[in-house]
């Protein structure tokens, strides 16, 4: 696959992208793996006894994508909603560790998301998620859309990450887009199924095609796209990013107009965060200038080299680089 832009241009852009402010409104998330042996079943039940060995945390949901980011060199201001307890503030030490801003991180009476995962022999047995999925109410949605005020102020591109842990409720989300829209910076919107359609005025739409199909009752046939921009016109955006797994993703424009993006992963590890790695790439890209054409293109080679890494990885631009070149994506 030939990304349809020279070399000298990809320098460009990742170049413009450094310090860049990006605004990622969502849902944050801590991950903790228990990662240990199991020698012995347990005499309580038919369960497997797992002897902890190492215990290590990661930022999930909006988090990794603020950390993503960061990665590439811009700066980020993640607006989300943690809990006045020890998951809440382990993750606001990992985001001042990457230099992050944790100016507009909202405290609520409520959980830190937060998702752990017991892992032994290199297979997950279980996860435990302890969370509180109901959407803020009162008070807690005036803060977070007075946090969305102060972050949205000097963004150069904004990211709604929705994972339906109720932070991106209609008042935030309206927030975020149309103040984003009075100042004509970019908006990226990962979206879920609970408020699929809330996002008008979005630039780059990005669902899988699971979610697009459900949210659209109807099964999608991309090889014929003909019904794509009356569907843009329901969800009233500029672009449809849709990813497709091992075929890569397309966009769709409003105009009609149709790019296919192969994928170019030549190994596949794990997909953990790669969609956070693209959401990343594609607020970064529009926040340097570049096109969603370009953006697609070049947050689709850094979505490739996410997934040959084992969990929610980073591609920083000189990695990216690197890989374009090596495997000959420029012309």
């Amino acid at each position: 696959m030939t990304i349809s832009l020279s070399r000298a241009r990809l320098v460009d852009l990742l170049d413009r992208a450094q310090g860049k402010r990006i605004a990622v409104v969502g849902d944050a998330m801590l991950d903790v793996y228990l990662i240990g042996d199991v020698e012995r079943i347990s005499p309580e039940a038919p369960v497997p006894v797992v002897r902890v060995r190492e215990r290590k945390y990661a930022l999930g949901g909006a988090a990794n994508v603020a950390q993503n980011v960061v990665a590439i060199g811009a700066r980020c201001d993640l607006v989300a909603a943690i809990g006045d307890d020890a998951a809440g503030a382990t993750l606001v030490r990992m985001l001042e560790a990457l230099g992050g801003d944790r100016r507009s991180l909202v405290t609520v009476e409520r959980p830190t998301t937060q998702k752990t995962r017991v892992v032994a022999r290199s297979q997950q047995l279980v996860r435990v998620d302890e969370e509180d999925d109901a959407d803020l109410r009162g008070p807690d949605i005036e803060r977070m859309r007075e946090a969305v005020r102060r972050s949205v102020t000097d963004a150069d591109a904004i990211v709604l990450e929705d994972y339906n842990k109720g932070v991106l409720v209609p008042a935030v989300i309206r927030e975020a887009i149309d103040l984003g829209t009075a100042r004509g910076v970019p908006i990226v919107v990962d979206p879920k199924f609970r408020n699929f359609f809330a996002y008008r005025g979005a630039t780059i739409f990005k669902p899988n095609r699971r979610e697009l199909e459900s949210a659209l009752g109807a099964e999608l046939d991309v090889d014929h796209p003909e019904t794509i921009p009356a569907t843009l016109q329901r969800l009233g955006v500029e672009y449809i990013l849709l990813t497709l797994g091992e075929r890569g993703m397309v966009l769709f424009s409003a105009a009609g107009e149709v790019a296919r993006v192969p994928t170019v992963a030549r190994e596949v590890y794990d997909v953990v965060g790669a969609g956070d790695t693209v959401t990343a790439y594609l607020a970064a890209v529009l926040a340097a200038g570049g096109s969603a054409n370009e953006a697609a293109a070049i947050a689709n080679v850094a979505a490739g080299i996410e997934v040959g890494k084992l969990g929610a990885a980073t591609v920083p631009p000189d990695e990216l680089l690197e890989y374009a070149d090596a495997h000959g994506l420029l012309r």
